[in-house]
C-alpha cells in the first residue's frame, strides 16, 4: 500500500508540474478556446443567414414569375372579354380578371416583402461577416502567439507527459479513477500533512489519524476537502529522491 501512497503522490508532483506549464501560458489557452467557439458561433450565423437570403430570393423570384403568369392572363381575359356572346360568358371573364388582378397585387407586395427582407438579411450577414473576420484574425494571432509560448515550453511539458505516463500503467485504476475525480473537483487531489494539518484545507488531523496516516497502510482521505494526504514523512522522502 505503501507504494501506492508513493505512487499518488508522485502523480501529483508530474500533474502540479504540468499544471505550472500550462500556467505559464498566461490566459492564452483559454482565450484561444473562447475564440475558437465565437468564431464557430458567428460562422453558424452566417451560414444561416446566406440560407435564409437564397430562400427569399427563391420566393421572390417565384413570385415575379406568377406576377408575369398573371399579367398574361390578364392579357388574354381583357382580349376575349370583348369576344363574349352573352352576360354568362361576360361574367365568368371578369371574374377571372379581377381574380388575375387581385393575384398580381398579393404577388406584388410579396415581391416586396421578399425584397426588403432580402435586403435587411443581406445587411445583417454582411455585418455577421465583418466580425467573423475581424475575431478570426484575433484568433489566428492568438494561435499563433499560443504555438510561440508551446514552443517554448514543448520539451518541459513533454517530459512531465512521459513522466505521467510512466506513473499511470503502475497503477490501479480504481485508485487512478479516485485520483481523477478529487482532482477534477479540487484541483489537487494529493497534498501531504502540514503542522499536523492537512496542507490543502488546512483543517486539523486528529492526533490518531496521524499515527495511522504515517503506517501508510490505507489511503487516507481528508474528512474535510475530500483530498488524499499523505505522511509528511513519506513527501520527504519522495521529494528527496
Amino acid at each position: 500500500m505503501e507504494d501506492t501512497i508513493r505512487l499518488l503522490y508522485l502523480l501529483q508532483k508530474v500533474d502540479s508540474n504540468l499544471d505550472e506549464v500550462e500556467e505559464s501560458k498566461g490566459d492564452l489557452p483559454e482565450t484561444v478556446q473562447t475564440l475558437e467557439i465565437e468564431v464557430a458561433e458567428l460562422t453558424e450565423k452566417v451560414k444561416g443567414r446566406q440560407e435564409y437570403i437564397e430562400g427569399q430570393v427563391a420566393a421572390r423570384n417565384k413570385a415575379d414569375e406568377d406576377i408575369k403568369d398573371f399579367e398574361e392572363k390578364l392579357k388574354k381575359y381583357k382580349a376575349q372579354q370583348y369576344q363574349v356572346r352573352n352576360n354568362k360568358e361576360y361574367d365568368a371573364i371578369t371574374k377571372e380578371i379581377d381574380f388575375a388582378e387581385e393575384s398580381v397585387k398579393t404577388l406584388t407586395k410579396q415581391f416586396e416583402d421578399f425584397e426588403n427582407q432580402m435586403s435587411m438579411a443581406k445587411k445583417e450577414a454582411e455585418e455577421l461577416q465583418t466580425k467573423l473576420d475581424e475575431q478570426g484574425q484575433i484568433l489566428e494571432e492568438k494561435k499563433a502567439e499560443l504555438a510561440e509560448v508551446s514552443k517554448e515550453t514543448e520539451e518541459e511539458e513533454l517530459k512531465y507527459k512521459h513522466e505521467r505516463e510512466k506513473l499511470i500503467v503502475r497503477m490501479n485504476k480504481d485508485n487512478l479513477a479516485k485520483y481523477n475525480k478529487i482532482r477534477s473537483a479540487r484541483g489537487k487531489a494529493v497534498v501531504p500533512v502540514r503542522k499536523n494539518s492537512c496542507s490543502g484545507c488546512g483543517n486539523r488531523i486528529p492526533p490518531q489519524h496521524i499515527i495511522e496516516l504515517r503506517r501508510n497502510d490505507k489511503i487516507y482521505i481528508c474528512q474535510h476537502c475530500g483530498r488524499i494526504v499523505v505522511s509528511d514523512e513519506l513527501a520527504r522522502n519522495v521529494n528527496a529522491q
